[in-house]
């Protein structure tokens, strides 16, 4: 319970001067890192630009302690910025006091819904959520994103507010109202970032673009051709500050925060995972749902809007050799320092800079290599990625959000309604006659016993399924005894239970029987809860398949066996006609 609470303390141990050494440069390389995509996230998210640096100071610190991976970086992300704008910008002007006031308490919400899923032990609830979502999603974001910057790396007048398809609209109704000055120096700033990126790799690829921007729009006279700057940025720590507790607004912002602490949560252990294979690290998700609700909580008194794990940072971070948590805490130290000293170098840098840094965050956002191997995969893919992506471009954000939980949900039961039932038999090359699939092995059958292996749980999603298919095997087979073989059954709720009965008290009607063997001891726990084992019989129910095969045999019809050819099992060696066969 301890660890739960103070989870810090399962790592303090691994502090030695070695692990010091490895965190300080990993978070001073990871402060460098987030100077540039903090200002940026913030311009996304409607917010002045410190109020990104804010959340890149305070959110990784409570996050690093109080989660559970060594490695995840939290902070201001796209995704979560663009929700933030979504949400908020409907009730309040971005960047007035308003609009700061209620990114605070949706970000309080959220923190408290995240906090309440991790004391509630909710964290398996991330695995429900399809990563084909995930990357619709996001690749829906990345164009609004980009959509959004399109007036700052143009100079083309667009309404603020203006939908998806409005504001392409207007780029192509005012295209010859482009100013080639704000265009040359967006284009310039990411001709720059790319560059730099492809030939010095480790180098802060966006910080160096924004400066070449800078200098650019030095170079082609600034202001005099239109272009406007960011303005100087408050050099100063996150200041206090209180969200607004009326409940007026947490009605207002509750539905809201709520699709915020989803996404953020996708976001965080989607992203400590993908480390954790590379690191080795066993995670623990309501532990990383505990660490980001206190973030958002604490990050709200100070300044700091909702953030979430950031897959750039804790990819950075992990490839610069952090050891700990550390790592972030000192990532976010520097940051503060760093901006106590540059952050009135902010008054240099224009608009259209910080638009090209930010199309080309949006860019890298979609993930092209799995989109592709999606739509050549999978049909029932292809059609969620589809759905999620159209879903995040023309409708509300929080509504695309819980339209993907809502298909990942549907997949799931999708699946597990539909279990794998398959048809076995002895394979009479093995030495011991083990079975084995019949598709696959081109294996003959018993005309009166079926072998069959479900190949999931029976619950009252997957009755259907297996009532179809034990209808089949008595309907057009004509066979009525069947053996169902339980080792890949996980489990079986009452429904299914029940099911089971009705399909054995039915097949024993015809004169067959239903049977069961190599269930597992839970599902067999469960059975003798519910007295099952009395209404589906007693000696229906076999610990191995020799028994279970040499008590069937027995109860076959025995002149059916005198002229069967097959003979495919061990038994049939000793019932009548035996001596016919070849």
């Amino acid at each position: 319970m301890t660890q739960f609470f103070l989870p810090f303390l399962a790592w303090f141990g691994l502090i030695n001067r070695h692990t010091l050494k490895a965190d300080f440069f990993a978070g001073l390389t990871g402060a460098v890192v987030v100077l540039p995509q903090g200002v940026a996230f913030a311009a996304i998210a409607g917010l002045p630009p410190e109020y990104g640096l804010y959340t890149a100071m305070i959110t990784p610190i409570i996050a690093g302690l109080f989660g559970s991976s060594l490695h995840l970086v939290s902070g201001p992300t796209t995704a979560i910025s663009l929700v933030v704008f979504s949400t908020i910008s409907r009730y309040a002007e971005p960047g007035t006091e308003p609009f700061i006031q209620m990114v605070l308490t949706l970000t309080l919400l959220a923190g408290i819904y995240q906090l309440a899923f991790g004391l509630m032990r909710l964290g398996m609830l991330v695995n429900f959520v399809s990563h084909t979502v995930v990357i619709g999603f996001t690749a829906g974001a990345a164009i609004l994103i980009a959509t959004s910057q399109m007036k700052y790396v143009t100079g083309i007048p667009i309404p603020k507010g203006e939908s998806f398809l409005h504001t392409w609209m207007d780029v192509g109704r005012d295209l010859a109202a482009t100013n080639f000055h704000v265009l040359a120096v967006a284009l310039f700033t990411m001709l720059s970032a790319l560059m730099l990126k492809r030939y010095l790799p480790k180098l802060p690829h966006l910080l160096f673009g924004m400066v070449m921007g800078s200098l650019a729009s030095i170079a082609l006279g600034g202001t005099t051709h239109g272009l406007t700057y960011v303005g100087e940025i408050t050099g100063q720590l996150p200041p206090f500050s209180i969200p607004d507790f009326s409940l007026g607004s947490l009605k207002q912002l509750a539905s809201g925060a709520f699709a915020v602490a989803l996404l953020g949560l996708i976001e965080a252990v989607s992203i400590a995972r993908s480390i954790a294979t590379k690191s080795q690290q066993r995670l623990d998700g309501n532990q990383e749902f505990v660490g980001q609700g206190l973030s958002n909580i604490v990050g709200s008194f100070f300044s700091s809007y909702a953030g979430s794990g950031s897959f750039t940072r804790s990819g950075i971070n992990y490839s610069a050799g952090a050891q700990t948590p550390l790592s972030a805490v000192f990532a976010a130290v520097l940051l503060a320092l760093i901006v106590l000293l540059v952050a009135p170098l902010a008054a240099y840098l224009p608009v259209a800079a910080m638009g090209g840094v930010i199309m080309l965050v949006a860019y890298n956002l979609i993930d092209f290599h799995h989109i592709k191997h999606i739509l050549h995969s999978s049909k029932a893919e292809t059609s969620i990625l589809a759905t999620t992506f159209f879903a995040t471009l023309f409708m509300e954000l929080e509504f695309a959000i819980y339209m993907g939980v809502m298909l990942s949900l549907m997949i799931f039961l999708m699946r597990t309604s539909m279990p794998n039932i398959v048809d076995l038999a002895p394979d009479p090359n093995e030495p011991r006659h083990k079975l084995a699939e019949v598709n696959d092995h081109a294996l003959q059958e018993c005309p009166q016993l079926k072998l069959v292996r479900v190949d999931m749980s029976i619950y009252f999603g997957s009755l259907d399924k297996v009532q179809r298919e034990l209808a089949c095997i008595v309907e057009k087979q004509h066979i009525k005894h069947v053996l169902i073989l339980g080792e890949s059954i996980n489990f079986i709720d009452l429904a299914g239970a029940e099911m089971l009965v009705q399909e054995a008290k039915r097949l024993k009607s015809l004169g067959g029987g239903l049977y069961l063997q190599g269930a597992k001891n839970k599902v067999y726990d469960f059975m003798d809860r519910i007295d099952f084992m009395d209404d589906f019989g007693n000696g229906n129910i076999f610990s191995s398949k020799e028994a279970a095969i040499t008590s069937i045999t027995k109860r076959l019809d025995h002149t059916i066996c005198a002229t069967c050819d097959k003979r495919i099992f061990r038994e049939c060696a000793g019932l009548p006609g035996a001596a016919l066969v070849r």
